[in-house]
């Protein structure tokens, strides 16, 4: 690695694009079949062991929700690719496309990762492009499916990532990594791992935590793939008793795809309606989804 030819990249010409983009290595399309088996086998393996990780609607609704945005993500990879060339041929700091440089891009990404997630907690407009993800009652690996339709808009907090000069087949091959190992947290059956490996990684531990549904468990270990994050700002969270899964007010239709994409977008044009004033309209829209939360009980 010659750290003075590191920096200076040519700019990416416009008739490359297409190119570049076809030579991109499609990860996840590659890992779609070991993903189902695995899905498989958890599901096998909770049926004959009489375990209730799995509900028969829930896993439908997040197989259908999952299907939907991978269709979605395939339409926008075109749109996506061509703005994060942009951001790159805009910086003078463009960094040549070498395979080192996703270990800093990818701990980059995970801190940006953080503090997108938390965001999403914490303003009702953002949480209602994640509530799809905290929406079923039964942890397993198809929960990793439920990504919200309209959450793409989130990728404006990505955006420091691609300022900062990562070649744009970098960041997708980091987004494509973070994914699947996101994939693999969501189930019971890993329990704790080595305290080492607890401190530093958002395990299937730490991150059961995160989807509980206790006062204790609120708002707590966003970090994707590193804890870390939580440790310095606060927002750790060990997992102690056994973990209640889901929102505190539960969605009735666990099958429905649209009713678990857009139900927090209907309640969000009820709470308007019915408010008074533009202040209070726009604390419905903007403001803290848990003291919402209480306001609506």
């Amino acid at each position: 690695m010659n750290i003075l030819n590191l920096f200076g990249a040519d700019k990416i010409h416009i008739g490359d694009i297409a190119d570049l983009q076809d030579g991109s290595p499609n990860i996840i399309v590659w890992a779609a079949p070991v993903m189902f088996l695995i899905v498989l086998v958890e599901y096998l393996t909770s049926y004959f062991q009489d375990k209730d990780y799995y509900n028969k609607k829930e896993t439908l609704g997040s197989i259908l929700v999952g299907i939907g945005n991978v269709v979605i993500s395939v339409l926008l990879k075109t749109t996506l690719f061509y703005i994060f060339v942009f951001i790159y041929n805009l910086v003078p700091w463009r960094m040549t496309l070498n395979w080192w440089a996703f270990i800093p891009c990818y701990i980059i990404f995970d801190f940006f990762s953080y503090w997108t997630h938390r965001i999403s907690h914490r303003f009702r407009f953002f949480w209602a492009t994640h509530i799809v993800h905290h929406s079923g009652k039964n942890y397993n690996l198809t929960v990793s499916f439920r990504l919200s339709w309209v959450q793409y808009i989130k990728i404006i907090f990505i955006f420091p990532v691609a300022l900062m000069g990562f070649h744009p087949v970098i960041i997708f091959i980091t987004n494509q990594i973070a994914i699947l190992f996101q994939f693999l947290v969501h189930t019971e059956y890993i329990r704790k791992l080595h305290p080492a490996i607890e401190y530093i990684f958002a395990t299937p531990s730490n991150h059961r935590v995160h989807h509980g549904s206790q006062p204790k468990y609120i708002n707590k270990n966003y970090g994707a793939t590193f804890i870390i994050w939580d440790r310095i700002f606060g927002t750790y969270q060990v997992e102690e008793e056994q973990v209640v899964y889901g929102l505190t007010h539960p969605i009735t239709k666990k099958s429905n795809p649209i009713h678990i994409n857009f139900h927090e977008y209907v309640d969000i044009l009820k709470d308007v309606k019915k408010a008074k004033g533009l202040k209070r309209k726009l604390f419905f829209i903007f403001g803290n989804p848990e003291r919402i939360a209480n306001l609506n009980k």
